[in-house]
């Protein structure tokens, strides 16, 4: 299966190793030559100090849908014209067949996804009666500015945007699930894959309006999973010596999911499944394991799958139609 999982990695070639940048200037206005380190660590605290403010989602008022496409604007504004424009299909379900409550989950796919990644999917939730909203994460898809072959602004090595990326994400999220309570839909899940499972617990966290959650492969830190990830060994490469693992998580801690699970128990007991991979060289088997020991510590209200495969070779059958059924019954049973 690790020589499965190596395969699948090594039929992406584009892969870029860029140099390392503080990018200060993506999260503060006003750094005037201040120590990198100490601007980082000061905004980690803070940050972490007062999260709701961090990932507070302001009023939209241009939510737009136009056939199956919402559009509306971004609340955090980037250098990229095209990332500013948040998007997102929406999956509509036929009266006839719609459940009660009306239901529906905000869909997050993996890094570097392709436009038909995860449709099948929400149409599956159209299938049980639910509706599905699936999102366009930053620098992704239509959002990708001209420059970028792969959605490497999302995650990368320039520490400052990497966080502002995160946010973005998670606020765009937020944005997702306030359009569908305006929709008047009553019982929101969501479900996040890779990258997407960070993005989705991070507003899993934050936004009292999801009331069930499923993660696609689960890890603690941004950091390690840069750092010691297969899917990530050019971000490895590009950091060099210029800060430690330490440091890294240090600095992305605001934009990683374990910070946060001690927030969730004030939040209500909103039912959770994490979906994990025996095999997986992208999350780091410990980092699961790390994350779902914290999450049972806090007496959380979660269910674990292991499916022995990778986390590349879950999108393989037979694995991606388990994987499917076990996403798509959760969903039926905590959303019904």
């Amino acid at each position: 299966m690790h020589g499965r999982e190596r395969a699948h990695h090594e039929r992406d070639n584009n892969r870029l190793v860029r140099p390392f940048e503080w990018g200060l200037e993506f999260i503060s206005d006003h750094v005037n030559g201040d120590d990198p380190r100490s601007v980082l660590h000061r905004h980690t605290e803070q940050a972490m100090a007062h999260s709701e403010d961090f990932y507070a989602l302001p009023e939209i008022t241009d939510f737009n849908l136009s056939g199956d496409q919402l559009t509306w604007t971004s609340a955090i504004h980037t250098p990229s014209v095209e990332n500013n424009l948040a998007r997102a299909r929406y999956f509509p379900v036929e009266p006839t067949r719609a459940r009660s409550p009306r239901s529906a989950v905000v869909v997050l796919p993996q890094w570097n996804a392709q436009p038909d990644s995860h449709v099948e999917a929400c149409r599956i939730f159209n299938f049980l009666g639910m509706a599905a909203l699936r999102l366009t994460l930053p620098y992704h898809e239509n959002r990708r500015p001209p420059e970028l072959e792969r959605a490497d602004h999302l995650v990368s090595t320039n520490i400052g945007r990497t966080i502002q990326s995160m946010r973005q994400a998670v606020l765009d999220t937020r944005a997702a699930v306030r359009w569908l309570k305006n929709e008047g839909y009553e019982r929101i899940g969501i479900l996040g894959t890779s990258v997407g499972s960070c993005i989705a617990f991070l507003a899993f966290a934050h936004e009292p309006d999801i009331d069930a959650g499923t993660f696609n492969h689960v890890s603690g830190f941004v950091a390690d999973v840069a750092w010691r990830g297969l899917s990530t060994r050019h971000l490895r490469e590009g950091f060099a010596d210029d800060l430690s693992l330490e440091e890294l998580r240090e600095f992305w801690k605001p934009i990683s999911p374990v910070p946060f699970i001690s927030r969730l128990p004030e939040m209500g007991r909103r039912p959770m499944r994490f979906i994990a991979a025996q095999y997986d060289l992208t999350f780091p088997l410990d980092l699961t394991k790390d994350v779902i020991a914290e999450a049972r510590r806090h007496d959380l209200p979660l269910d674990v799958v292991w499916l022995p495969c990778g986390h590349y070779t879950l999108a393989s059958l037979p694995w991606k139609a388990i994987d499917a059924w076990k996403i798509a019954m959760f969903m039926r049973k905590h959303l019904g």
